[in-house]
């Protein structure tokens, strides 16, 4: 989970790093109820979960209340790498003498943090030469490795401290809310020597967001999302046409993958649980059948704690019930498979020894 640059920042103010004042909305008229509680000059910035806002327009700066009313709009209407605006911030505007660039994410590949920072910010850190890394381990980031950082990057006096101050801020909020990444870029060190975050990045690893419930707000959810958590399967809505079932995270992402390789856009992501009932079935097919986009659904399921039969079962009791009228294509194996293959004969579930062979029948089929 990525969030926006002002949910980011309202981490970073929870943890003491230093800001500008800034205001979100979503609309025009809380805008301009943030403007005069502002004052001009500021910046307009577009709130979406990509990078280049600058370079597509998403960031204007504004003097008066004409530039507000002209270009509020503008930016709000903008569609940047496929993401439209999810809102407005409004943001005071910096008196900026050099900006730096700071982050820390988790290096899975050596399993510990991993710092990197940089006197040149403002700019993708990919074309940046000059960067300085340090390993951090999994604890916090120590006095000497943040002085250490600061003195590479040639950093004095006060700039110096605050910079120490902030990456140990960044590091405490890092590693209490297990963050894969945390970005600032830039840092900007202001005309009087302070320094501050113009810009903020937050990535969650989403296997710790139940450990998590203060950053569940963020969690962006539709409609039929919310319901399915409540059913208690996972459910995520993608943009293709075919449905795709599971039991177990893993094996309904690999089946995603796959069916990608071969042509296929998955319409969802739907993970029945280990602890799948006949009636938890039925609702997240209740589920799909709202999936207007959907024309097909391909489960792959591998019977363990949870019996084939059961999702049989809900399967012959939508289709008596009229909920599906799609082609299904489905691999089931494990417990209960063969009475389950048996239930299924005579009705609109096609059934395929290899899920290889189930994906190219609903690519195939939806074609058709």
């Amino acid at each position: 989970m990525q969030l926006l640059e002002f949910q980011a920042k309202e981490l970073f103010r929870e943890y003491g790093i230093n800001l500008l004042h800034s205001i979100s909305s979503t609309n025009i008229e809380e805008g301009r109820k943030h403007a005069k509680e502002l004052g001009y000059p500021f910046v307009i910035k577009i709130q979406v979960p990509v990078g280049g806002r600058g370079k597509a327009g998403g960031i204007q700066k504004c003097q008066n209340d004409d530039e507000f009313e002209l270009k509020y709009p503008q930016v709000m209407d903008l569609t940047i790498k496929g993401e439209k605006a999810r809102a407005i911030l409004l943001e005071k505007m910096a008196d900026i003498k050099k900006e730096l660039y700071l982050s820390i994410f988790l290096n899975r590949s050596k399993r510990c943090y991993t710092i990197i920072a940089s006197a040149e910010g403002g700019v993708e850190i990919e074309s940046v030469k000059n960067q300085i890394i340090k390993e951090v381990g999994l604890g916090d980031v120590s006095d000497e490795l943040a002085r250490e950082v600061a003195k590479e990057m040639e950093l004095e006096g006060n700039t110096a401290e605050q910079f120490v101050d902030t990456l140990k801020k960044l590091s405490k909020l890092t590693i209490e809310k297990e963050a894969e990444l945390v970005e600032i870029n830039p840092l900007a060190i202001m005309q009087d020597d302070s320094i501050m975050a113009l810009d903020g990045k937050f990535v969650t690893d989403d296997n710790s967001n139940f450990r998590h419930p203060e950053l569940q707000k963020y969690q962006e959810k539709t409609a039929i999302e919310e319901q399915a958590e409540k059913s208690g399967f996972s459910l995520v809505e993608l943009d293709g046409d075919i449905a795709v079932v599971g039991n177990g995270a893993g094996l309904v992402m690999s089946t995603l993958d796959m069916l990608s390789d071969n042509g296929g856009k998955p319409a969802c992501f739907l993970d029945v649980g280990g602890g799948a009932t006949t009636e938890s079935v039925y609702e997240a097919l209740t589920l799909i059948s709202k999936l207007d986009r959907v024309k097909g659904i391909l489960v792959n399921l591998y019977g363990g704690i949870v019996k084939t039969t059961v999702v049989a079962e809900a399967f012959l009791k939508a289709y008596e019930n009229n909920l599906i009228d799609l082609p299904v294509f489905s691999r089931l194996k494990g417990t209960e498979s063969e009475k389950a293959k048996e239930m299924l004969k005579g009705s609109r579930t096609n059934i395929f020894d290899s899920v290889e062979e189930a994906i190219n029948a609903a690519v195939m089929g939806v074609k058709k």
